[in-house]
């Protein structure tokens, strides 16, 4: 089916009042999540409510919490998501690097305990918006790991993800914003709930062989997801566990810490205004002459042109946004249900999905 994003906001937001959340807090997180699926990134989508009404109910999310922060020396801060809305204390740590790379220069923020951030690059493309270059190293912790370590069939990690923005005055930032596996876990559960095949080279079956069926994830014998780019993609995926888990959250996937089925996030990230530098018109200049560079190479075959990160994302913004957002019809029977267990009465899911013009 097509979903409208307008409408899809309004049913997310009402499912999350439903759950207890604060009218604020509930359309930050649906339009963040919605604005996920509309950028073509649907495993950071609404797919995701389920597991949020689930943590709200197991007492795992605190819908009314905020970001906090524990240490301020100037150019780095630790704040503490407080098992809140990721996508709240996100924006808010990223509002707060924001302000104070303006005055410093340089911060290191690290954020800890935020339950699911969402997609890292709504944080990234904020602050690239402002002018601002930033990094961000995440990591993935409170369930079992699902990602094998490079040569092993075994799991040890998670998705870990990793970001990088870098403004582009007058233009759209470019995004570089990705899963250290070969392609994200809610890519493998759209895939699973689609009754879809996961490309090649993704996956692990439980004796360590290759196999493109999403189910080795979810059913027994379970299998892992491999890291992406074979020994590249895991030493990448093992730098955001130690320097977003280890250093900005100090949990990390190792097994002294309990897995209770939550899912919590940890970043490390570095913001920086190139005008510290000086040279901002430079930087700049090279900016927009080296992706006209690389852009301007020949395709090959199978390639219409050539693209920099952050640009498919804005070519599905613009066709979701006019044709409407795909959900499968088992992802979307998972999110009634959701309403269901939030609260929501069927005349209201009712009158939720019957408006969602799509």
């Amino acid at each position: 089916m097509l979903i409208n994003a307008e409408p899809l906001c309004r049913f997310v937001t009402e499912i999350f009042l439903s759950a207890g959340a604060a009218q604020a807090a509930a359309k930050e997180t649906a339009d963040h999540l919605v604005l996920a699926n509309l950028k073509g990134h649907d495993s950071h989508g609404v797919g995701m409510v389920p597991t949020y009404v689930g943590n709200i109910g197991r007492g795992n999310l605190d819908p009314s919490a905020h970001m906090a922060v524990r240490r301020d020396t100037g150019a780095v801060v630790l704040a503490d998501g407080c098992f809140g809305f990721g996508q709240v204390v996100g924006r808010e740590a990223a509002d707060l690097a924001i302000a104070r790379a303006r005055e410093t220069g340089l911060v290191c923020v690290g954020l800890r305990n935020a339950h699911h951030l969402g997609r890292i690059g709504t944080y990234a493309e904020r602050c690239a918006e402002a002018g601002l270059v930033s990094v961000h190293f995440v990591n993935v912790v409170g369930h079992d790991p699902l990602v094998s370590p490079w040569g092993s069939r075994e799991r040890r990690l998670q998705t870990n993800p990793f970001c990088v923005a870098v403004p582009r005055d007058g233009d759209s930032p470019i995004v570089l914003d990705m899963a250290t596996s070969a392609i994200a876990m809610g890519k493998v559960r759209v895939a699973y709930m689609s009754g879809k095949a996961v490309p090649d080279g993704a996956l692990l079956d439980h004796d360590g062989m290759p196999t493109t069926d999403p189910r080795t994830m979810f059913e027994a014998p379970r299998g892992a997801l491999g890291p992406f780019g074979t020994y590249k993609g895991y030493g990448l995926a093992l730098m955001c566990e130690l320097l977003g888990g280890g250093l900005a959250g100090e949990w990390t996937m190792q097994p002294g810490h309990e897995r209770i089925g939550t899912v919590v996030n940890n970043m490390l990230m570095f913001v920086l205004d190139p005008r510290a530098f000086g040279g901002h018109e430079a930087f700049q200049r090279e900016v927009l002459a080296m992706v006209d560079y690389v852009k301007g190479a020949a395709p090959r075959n199978g390639f219409d042109r050539v693209r920099i990160p952050g640009e498919p994302e804005r070519e599905a913004m613009a066709k979701r946004s006019a044709e409407g957002i795909p959900i499968d019809d088992n992802s979307w029977q998972a999110v009634l249900e959701a309403a269901r267990q939030a609260g929501m009465g069927e005349d209201a899911i009712r009158t939720g999905v019957g408006n969602r013009d799509g």
